[in-house]
């Protein structure tokens, strides 16, 4: 008997062209967690690829994941000894979010999403989500290519104006120089905002790359969160990305009360790959997230400033 595994890639390789023979499952952890976790940690930064009949991707993506279900995500959690979970809108299903749903649906209470809407997104479907557990929405400027920021500055002011009556936050995933372009405009933001990924830095630069300052500067003066997750999307030096250390520690050391921890799991590949279209199987980066949990009491080594980075903050971001 065919597993739904095996169904679900079938039906995968039905309606998307298939580059490989082969598909791995998301990634689970391998390495055990060394250090104590707190109580009621959160993973700020997942996503879930549901089946593709129930939840098919936007035809306008620029990438294909493989699929990643709410179960593995909470074996992924299990090992890690997390309780709670943000998952955010992938830029596969355009302002879709029903495979978001799924899974915060699938996790229950300890369960937050972040969701992805246009100008043709009624207040009524926002009222929806947030009764469904939505406690933001995500301009994902980084993987459409979008770096002029006469494009940026208005996308950021709008999702701004759209979100200040009701008090949820504005996720960006970007550049550090899209950063120091909307700069002011994030200084003067009445809701909470927050930069995906070390703010799209890259660690080879150092810390003297230009809009790093800018991103230390709005998180010292708490006017913006940034997730120090994904650290191979910065770094180069996997498994353990040594090179970030500096860059983490300079965020943590501004205000570590706007810092919050993810995982990026299942750890898409949304990188422009020559001869891979847009609809061929891009398949999930294989990261051992036991390993790069480790990372955090190197990044962090007091325990209480720890538990700030996995509990409290996202407890106060998220509505916890």
């Amino acid at each position: 008997m065919l597993s739904r595994r095996s169904v679900l890639l079938a039906s995968l390789a039905a309606g998307v062209a298939m580059t490989s023979k082969a598909h791995a499952r998301a990634a689970q952890p391998a390495t055990p967690i060394n250090f104590d976790m707190p109580a009621h940690a959160c993973d700020c930064h997942t996503h879930i690829h549901g089946d593709v009949e129930k939840f098919p991707f936007f035809t306008g993506r620029v990438y294909t994941p493989e699929p990643a279900s709410p179960e593995e995500m909470a074996a992924l959690h299990k090992a890690l000894h997390i309780e709670r979970v943000v998952i955010v809108t992938p830029s596969v299903y355009g302002t879709d979010n029903s495979s978001t749903l799924f899974g915060m649906k699938a996790r229950g209470a300890t369960a937050r999403g972040v969701a992805v809407i246009d100008d043709k997104t009624p207040e009524s479907a926002l009222d929806t989500m947030h009764q469904d557990g939505f406690r933001g929405i995500r301009l994902n400027l980084a993987t459409g290519g979008v770096n002029d920021p006469n494009v940026g500055r208005p996308r950021f002011t709008a999702a701004v104006e759209r979100m200040k009556a009701r008090g949820w936050h504005v996720q960006l995933y970007t550049t550090l120089a899209m950063i120091s372009a909307i700069k002011d405009l994030v200084e003067t933001a009445p809701v909470p905002v927050v930069f995906d990924h070390f703010g799209g830095l890259e660690a080879s630069l150092g810390l003297e790359q230009p809009g790093f300052s800018d991103l230390v500067a709005l998180v010292k003066s708490g006017k913006a969160y940034v997730k120090i997750s994904g650290a191979y999307r910065s770094s180069k030096l996997a498994p353990d990305y040594q090179d970030m250390v500096p860059y983490a520690r300079a965020l943590i050391a501004a205000n570590a009360d706007r810092i919050v921890w993810g995982t990026d799991w299942p750890h898409p590949d949304s990188s422009r790959v020559e001869g891979r279209k847009p609809t061929d199987i891009a398949p999930l980066y294989q990261i051992d997230d036991g390993r790069l949990l480790n990372q955090l009491p190197v990044w962090a080594p007091d325990a209480e400033m720890r538990k700030r980075i996995l509990v409290d903050n996202p407890a106060r971001l998220y509505g916890f």
